[in-house]
Order: structure tokens, then C-alpha cells, then sequence
């Protein structure tokens, strides 16, 4: 890991920014209909497939000499499960070792940081972040595609030139 003092801290939320939470909370609606938060079963956030080039993106970011990056996301009170799913999740499609960068709390304003990059404005301290919020999925930064342009403009590296 780079060191702090020189780097930007990058937080990345998980849901409907690193894995694509809509399309497994749909499928889980389907597979229990009757159920009122099918987000509570084991097994959702363990499922969910990654976002179009997020782990791409998370890569880039992460090997970024100007970057420290961190996956910040919050818990579902409606299953314990998500903790561990979550944590199984970053190790299967970001590797071992971005476990140790994995953050899990609901109060994302606690976190002090350059930027956050999430899908939320509001809801898990986002509206009290200090940095700079990133909002993903929005008319600005809609994709993967346009944050890593946003960024790669304004820290350009030699080899992204």
C-alpha cells in the first residue's frame, strides 16, 4: 500500500457502483415473491455481478501512483449476511488483498477523504463528506468510463498520456 501523507483517499462504494445491486435485488424479488426485503437472505450481495468496468476502473485507481483507494459501503440492516458476503465479494473480484482496504459502516462521513464515489447523495453521511463527492450514475459521471476520464485529467500519469 502507497503511503497516505502523498496520496489522494479514494472511497468507492459497493452497491450500484462496484457490483450491479439493482439487477440481484430483482432476482431475488423473483426468487422469493412473497417475502418483503428479499434482501435479507443469505446469499445476494455474494451473487451480484461487478458494474461494466468497475473492476477495470478499481484496478486503475488502485496502481495509480496518486491514489490511496478504499471500498467504503454500508450495511444492510435487513441481513447480517451482507457482512461477510460483502468481504467475500472484494476478495472474489478485486483480490486478497483489497480485503485489507475494504470499509464497512453506515456513517460514510466519518471517513475523512479526497473523494467519494458513490451512488447516493444523501442517506449514509454523503452529504457531510468533506471531500469531493463523486456522484455515480448521474448525468456527469453516468459510467466507469467518465470517472476514470475525470480523474486521469486531473492526475495524469505518463503512461495514460
Amino acid at each position: 500500500m502507497k503511503p497516505l501523507n502523498e496520496n489522494k483517499i479514494v472511497y468507492i462504494d459497493m452497491d450500484h457502483v462496484l457490483c450491479d445491486y439493482n439487477a440481484g435485488y430483482k432476482a431475488h424479488q423473483e426468487k422469493y415473491p412473497d417475502l418483503k426485503y428479499p434482501q435479507s437472505q443469505p446469499g445476494l450481495y455474494q451473487s451480484l455481478s461487478p458494474m461494466p468496468s468497475a473492476i477495470e476502473t478499481y484496478a486503475w485507481l488502485d496502481n495509480h501512483p496518486h491514489f490511496s483507494v478504499y471500498i467504503l459501503t454500508s450495511p444492510s440492516i435487513k441481513n447480517p449476511h451482507c457482512y461477510s458476503e460483502k468481504r467475500i465479494w472484494v476478495e472474489q473480484y478485486l483480490g486478497f488483498e483489497a480485503v485489507n482496504q475494504l470499509i464497512i459502516t453506515p456513517h460514510k462521513n466519518l471517513n475523512k477523504g479526497h473523494y467519494l464515489i458513490d451512488d447516493n447523495v444523501k442517506g449514509k453521511g454523503q452529504d457531510q463528506f468533506e471531500g469531493e463527492l463523486i456522484h455515480f450514475g448521474s448525468e456527469r459521471f453516468p459510467d466507469w468510463e467518465s470517472v476514470r476520464k475525470y480523474f486521469s485529467e486531473r492526475y495524469p500519469v505518463v503512461d495514460d498520456l
